[in-house]
């Protein structure tokens, strides 16, 4: 085995950030410096720009940002709102209740935005204070408003998945959308029953029992928000369009809500443009690196000496998972998930099919995983966002997180070594 390609690309690649420098360039000059290890300079780079512009000429790709216009879209339209009073007429009388809001509010903010960060800044910015006033510590709203954001990017419609979709090949993204559902809001279901003990633990205040005609009232307000989830996976499911058609409706949809609820007007609609392309700008930089990075690998053999390595070391699937979730949640502490998706997917993909596993099931696997790295210093995104808009800082958030990181932890190791728990949904459409 080759081991001078590895060494390079691990070495020039940890280097570059060490030395801060931005995710996608360090991906680009890492994926370079291996293949000088193989080529003259010339194609080298030819090579690497080439498999840059070709990682993102890919018809799925497309939903990315209709599905970030309409992220963009629903943080601005009012739907926030509705949904957080939905969620307080359900859970509110509960111990900890404001907490369980905070955690469905979000769940349902993700499902329909798709973005974490959307939803830890929208769900902080309105729950927050009204945490603060009812007695609530700001640390333990800023880590439950920090680790529920981050169930949106497994509950469909997520651009994740359709990273991962990508990464791998061409697994059905209908097939990964319904094989979130269940680890997803088994995520918040964990999520909440800590919160509630936490907030047992410090007797937090205990709101009032809604009454049926309230409960009625917030979930009409709510449902044409809520209908928005059906229409967008139920029309992939069924068929009817295909994901990147479902992301466009997604955008026709919410902007229609949005003059609805006089949330939104043509003067807002020119700074929500510029914000989706600048956030889709990012993204699409960050794939099409990281695809010029995979090809890389491929070229060099390293999936292949790597997934020789960890078979080497084991056959028994249990041990083989340990270690991948283990080598997954290191890598989500320094990385971003998208490019995570998109180097690791094709090393370990290999390894977890030889083992008989579905790539729906490791999919769903990867991202839960890597959404724990969103909530960890020093990249975590969804951290930073949940810290800055509750005005505090990472120091004091750790304690009140920590049980809540725990949770996310189980569900992974439930989601790992339980796919009955992912595969049922798709299994019962023929998926």
């Amino acid at each position: 085995m080759d081991y001078i390609p590895i060494l390079v690309l691990v070495i020039s690649f940890i280097g570059l950030l060490a030395i801060g420098t931005p995710v996608a360039w360090s991906i680009t000059i890492s994926s370079v410096l291996t293949m000088l290890v193989s080529i003259p300079a010339l194609p080298a780079f030819t090579t690497v720009a080439q498999r840059l512009g070709a990682g993102l000429d890919s018809f799925a790709l497309l939903a990315i940002p209709f599905f970030v216009l309409s992220g963009q879209l629903m943080n601005k339209g009012g739907i926030a709102h509705r949904l957080i009073a939905f969620a307080k007429t359900i859970v509110g009388s509960l111990p900890g209740g404001l907490a369980l809001i905070n955690v469905i509010a979000a769940m349902l903010m993700g499902a329909i935005a798709g973005s974490a960060m959307a939803s830890a800044s929208a769900m902080g910015s309105i729950l927050g204070p009204e945490m603060e006033k009812e007695g609530y510590s700001k640390e333990f709203g800023a880590a439950v408003n920090i680790t529920s954001a981050t169930t949106g990017l497994i509950i469909p419609p997520s651009n994740v998945l359709i990273v991962y979709s990508l990464a791998s090949g061409g697994v059905s993204i209908a097939a990964l959308f319904l094989a979130g559902y269940v680890p997803g809001i088994l995520t918040g279901l964990l999520l909440m029953l800590v919160a509630s003990f936490w907030a047992k633990k410090k007797n937090y205040k205990i709101g009032e029992r809604s009454p049926l005609s309230q409960v009625f009232k917030t979930f009409i307000n709510a449902f044409p928000s809520l209908l928005l989830l059906f229409i967008v996976i139920g029309g992939i499911v069924t068929g009817v369009f295909t994901a990147t058609e479902a992301s466009a409706i997604a955008v026709l949809y919410t902007l229609i809500l949005g003059f609805v609820y006089k949330e939104i007007g043509f003067k807002d609609i020119p700074q929500i443009l510029l914000d989706s392309t600048a956030t889709t700008a990012v993204v699409m930089l960050l794939i099409g690196a990281s695809m010029s990075m995979s090809w890389v690998m491929s070229f060099e053999n390293i999936p292949q000496n790597i997934s020789d390595v960890l078979l080497g070391i084991s056959n028994n699937k249990v041990v083989v998972l340990l270690i991948i979730n283990l080598i997954l949640l290191f890598v989500g502490i320094f990385m971003d998930m998208t490019p995570a998706v998109l180097i690791f997917t094709p090393i370990f993909l290999p390894v977890v099919t030889a083992l008989g596993m579905d790539p729906v099931h490791f999919g769903i696997i990867m991202v839960l995983n890597l959404c724990i790295g969103l909530c960890t210093p020093p990249v975590g995104s969804v951290l930073f966002v949940g810290v800055g808009v509750a005005q505090t800082t990472i120091e004091k958030v750790i304690k009140p997180l920590l049980p809540l990181f725990l949770a996310m932890v189980l569900a992974l190791f439930l989601v790992t070594y339980f796919p009955e728990l992912t595969l049922w949904l798709p299994g019962l459409f023929d998926l």
